[in-house]
């Protein structure tokens, strides 16, 4: 009997010891994986700095592949990264087999969707894609080269779900067809509806998007349709709950624009960046026009959120893209310099729209200047000096030095102008060094005014320092 109470407290001892130590190792586990995820209290310090990457749509269009994904990762792994280009971004459809270029194929589109009404990426184009896993192979191979991963996406919810009433995914048999409308259903791409952001299932349908965008691995999201022709307000906070709930840190990107001004605090208050503007492509008439509506977002500028002057259309562009032919980009080299300058420093979001491993050594130079990132990283203050009607200058201070920054422009078509700045303007008194940024060129030393002669359509970037 004594015998038996003995082994009795033994084997109870061990019964709590291997239950405190299971208890133990569950609640390290989980620590672990609290810890994996992201603190998305405050989405902001996810972008300190303007983002920066590539984008498959001025290009490939709808039509990219995953080749030509890596092969843009692989460039910019090796020739861009060291100078803080760092996301790569599957743009429109990757979702659709049957895609074509010059627009979109809506007669008879193939979609790729899950049992939830939850898009997936076409395996003919990304073989290494699965059902179960998505992207997240594609996502692997990028992070393994020390860059991000970004998606495109519509909002709304995918016709299709909505037709077949397929259920969404976190809610007890709430089916697609009870949160959509469709009114206000995207004008030029038919693919989605609507969601009504009070219906219940509205919620959760975006949750369940980006709860499988985060398992993928997906840093980036681009989402269209919000801004015009009227602001998703709805909808955009549907998303900013999403990705808040889904605990990744994913830099919300809306497009296309322009995003409607008076929607300015909404927007800063629930996205990382938002486009000014509709696509901008390699024509003088659209850069002119960024000009003009960049003038009101300057007070937006900084602190996680950011003003989008849009892709960067330089380079190799439409291989089977939706504007033109395959050519290299038509702007003038000045121009390209104007438009690299006016992004710069107005610190618009990065994201170079041509084929990366097409580049020539001058469009390479325009991407990897360490003068001019460090300008569009570390400046702040960023302002308009003057708009007159043939010329601009725009300023900003470096955050530690306190160097100020300027740029100048001649948007005139035809006349060659001597663009003038009054330095006193700029609170810089007594002789003042300035050097050219782009060629790290000193240009002297001068007091009270500094004149540059430029050309139709062409710019100025520059350093000016209190002489020693």
């Amino acid at each position: 009997m004594k015998l038996f109470k003995h082994l009795s407290l033994i084997l109870i001892s061990f019964l709590v010891v291997n239950c405190k130590q299971n208890t133990e190792k569950k609640v390290s586990e989980v620590s672990v994986q609290n810890e994996a995820k992201t603190d998305t209290k405050d989405f902001k310090t996810w972008a300190m700095t303007p983002p920066m990457g590539w984008n498959s749509w001025d290009c490939y269009g709808p039509t990219v592949r995953e080749d030509e994904v890596k092969a843009n990762a692989d460039y910019m792994a090796e020739h861009l990264k060291d100078f803080g280009w760092e996301y790569v971004v599957v743009d429109i459809r990757w979702f659709v087999e049957n895609t074509k270029r010059h627009g979109y194929n809506q007669k008879d589109p193939i979609y790729v969707m899950d049992e939830y009404g939850r898009y997936l990426p076409a395996q003919n184009r990304f073989p290494s894609a699965t059902k179960e896993d998505g992207f997240k192979a594609l996502a692997d191979y990028i992070h393994n080269k020390g860059l991000k991963f970004g998606i495109h996406i519509m909002r709304g919810i995918p016709k299709e779900a909505v037709e077949n009433k397929l259920p969404i995914k976190g809610t007890d048999g709430i089916t697609a067809d009870q949160i959509y409308t469709t009114e206000n259903q995207c004008k030029w791409l038919k693919d989605n509806y609507t969601i009504v952001a009070d219906k219940p299932g509205a919620q959760e349908y975006y949750n369940s998007i980006f709860e499988l965008y985060a398992e993928w691995g997906v840093d980036f999201i681009k989402i269209d349709d919000l801004s015009a022709p009227i602001y998703h307000e709805k909808e955009v906070e549907l998303i900013r709950n999403a990705i808040d709930n889904s605990g990744r840190a994913i830099v919300l990107s809306t497009s296309p624009g322009a995003t409607p001004f008076d929607a300015a605090e909404h927007v800063s208050e629930h996205a990382n960046m938002w486009r000014m503007v509709n696509d901008v492509w390699d024509s003088w008439d659209h850069l002119d026009h960024l000009f003009d509506v960049s003038k009101a977002w300057y007070p937006y500028i900084g602190g996680g959120t950011w003003p989008d002057c849009d892709m960067i259309p330089l380079g190799r562009l439409s291989i089977r893209g939706e504007r033109g032919d395959d050519r290299m980009s038509k702007l003038t080299n000045d121009e390209q310099y104007t438009l690299m300058t006016l992004f710069s420093i107005f610190r618009s979001p990065l994201f170079f729209g041509g084929d990366l491993p097409s580049n020539d050594e001058f469009t390479l130079s325009l991407l990897t200047n360490k003068d001019v990132l460090k300008m569009h990283a570390e400046s702040i203050d960023t302002q308009p000096l003057f708009y007159k009607e043939n010329s601009i200058a725009i300023t900003s201070k470096h955050k530690d030095s306190g160097d100020t920054y300027l740029a100048l422009f001649n948007i005139s078509d035809e006349d060659t102008l001597d663009v003038e700045v009054n330095l006193s303007g700029l609170n810089l008194n007594g002789n003042i060094t300035i050097t050219n940024l782009w060629t790290g060129e000193k240009l002297g030393v001068f007091n009270n005014t500094f004149s540059q002669n430029l050309k139709p359509h062409a710019s100025g970037l520059y350093k000016l320092e209190t002489a020693e």
